[in-house]
């Protein structure tokens, strides 16, 4: 009889942690510090992939490619040369999924060394650090990507 109960409730147990676990919204940051097309396109693969396995699955997920330094010009108006990539990517694919995150201090370095304003993608949401913003997701659990 004892047996049964053990079994029963380790049985209980283990659903319900699996149901809680389902329950629970997949995020990751996945970071972008080089002034490279490859390492943003190995982003924006990893991204991809990841939406479309939770989506398979369906469960909610959420990613947020953060850049800084370097990095920015992935996200810059007039030097990303993946703007395309990106818009397709989140007007067509997963609008609601994905944020693209932009370093406020590496865009005021980079207007003060070239003497003038720096804009971002309109698909991209200006953050006031971009480090400072991945430990605060790490902190809220999200998980963390370099590529």
């Amino acid at each position: 009889m004892l047996r049964r109960f053990v079994t029963a409730a380790a049985l209980s147990l283990t659903l319900a942690t699996a149901a809680l676990a389902a329950d629970k919204p997949h995020r990751v940051a996945i970071q972008v510090d080089q002034n490279d097309p490859q390492v943003m396109n190995l982003a924006l693969n990893n991204a991809t992939n990841v939406l479309e396995y939770y989506r398979a699955k369906n469960e909610d997920v959420e990613v947020d490619i953060v850049t800084y330094g370097p990095g920015l010009h992935m996200l810059r108006s007039d030097t990303s040369p993946v703007q395309d990539r990106i818009k397709r990517l989140r007007d067509l694919a997963f609008p609601s999924k994905i944020q693209f995150s932009a370093c406020n201090n590496t865009r005021q370095g980079m207007e003060k060394a070239e003497g003038h304003a720096i804009s971002v993608i309109p698909d991209a949401t200006i953050v006031p650090s971009g480090v400072v913003h991945l430990m605060e997701l790490q902190e809220q659990g999200w998980s963390y990507i370099r590529p």
